[in-house]
């Protein structure tokens, strides 16, 4: 009698949802066009981007830097260390990002971010996710932890965009999600439209551990939307590791070019 409730429950959702679709016809996100059939992830119209979307989301390959993560447009075919990773090394251990920030992704990300296109979480994380389960065969004593923002920029935001995508990038890991034990402690002016020094001083001193027990010798995985030039993510790293963790490695959904 459950199961045949259950039955009853699901296709009264699926029928609903289909009468909903020919009243409000779904469009991508991105685009804002119609969504056919052949466009639907997960047959969730909800969940979709077009396929036109799709193919524009450029995927990073070799050669790149194996610490920071940037691609390289030179001819050499070998990954390679960068000149800023040559002269000092960051404190994350590494960088890794899907896809180039350049293209549809931009687009993407700048709706989901500040358009409050929340919805795109549920398609935007699962890739990031899917590439890091492929990246990271062995996993140890782990957590992952979102790039927190200023309780002021939350406020104003709404949401925190790295913590909607840390969450599916746990559940895929399997591993423990901490969006609480490192804070924002001092409020910043976007990255974006600064020059390199001027984003390192932005972020530095930004962050503070509140509790070290829980990132003490864990190797510690730092989700964010964005890597441009790693400041933000390197300045949560050495926060990081000052309060005694072991190992930083830093997800993006994409990285922006490189030199």
């Amino acid at each position: 009698m459950i199961k045949k409730t259950i039955s009853l429950k699901c296709c009264a959702k699926e029928l609903f949802g289909s009468l909903l679709d020919i009243i409000y016809p779904p469009r991508c996100p991105v685009c804002m066009e119609f969504l056919s059939n052949g466009d639907r992830w997960n047959n969730n119209s909800s969940k979709s981007i077009c396929w036109k979307c799709r193919a524009n989301f450029q995927k990073i390959s070799s050669p790149l830097c194996p610490i920071c993560g940037v691609p390289f447009t030179s001819g050499e075919k070998d990954n390679h260390l960068c000149e800023d990773c040559l002269r000092k090394r960051p404190f994350y251990d590494k960088i890794a990002a899907p896809y180039l920030y350049k293209g549809t992704i931009v687009t993407a990300i700048h709706k989901f971010k500040y358009g409050q296109k929340r919805v795109l979480a549920d398609y935007l994380g699962p890739l990031l996710a899917g590439f890091a389960v492929c990246l990271f065969t062995e996993i140890d004593n782990a957590i992952i932890i979102p790039v927190p923002l200023h309780p002021k920029r939350l406020r104003e935001r709404g949401f925190n965009q790295s913590l909607l995508l840390a969450r599916y990038v746990a559940n895929e890991l399997k591993t423990g999600l901490d969006f609480l034990s490192l804070i924002r402690v001092r409020y910043t002016s976007p990255q974006t439209g600064l020059i390199k020094n001027e984003r390192k001083k932005n972020v530095r001193g930004a962050f503070k551990v509140i509790n070290t027990d829980a990132v003490k010798g864990k190797m510690i995985f730092i989700i964010d939307d964005v890597a441009t030039t790693g400041n933000t993510l390197n300045e949560c790293a050495r926060t990081l590791k000052m309060a005694g963790c072991k190992e930083v490695f830093c997800l993006a959904l994409a990285r922006t070019p490189g030199p």
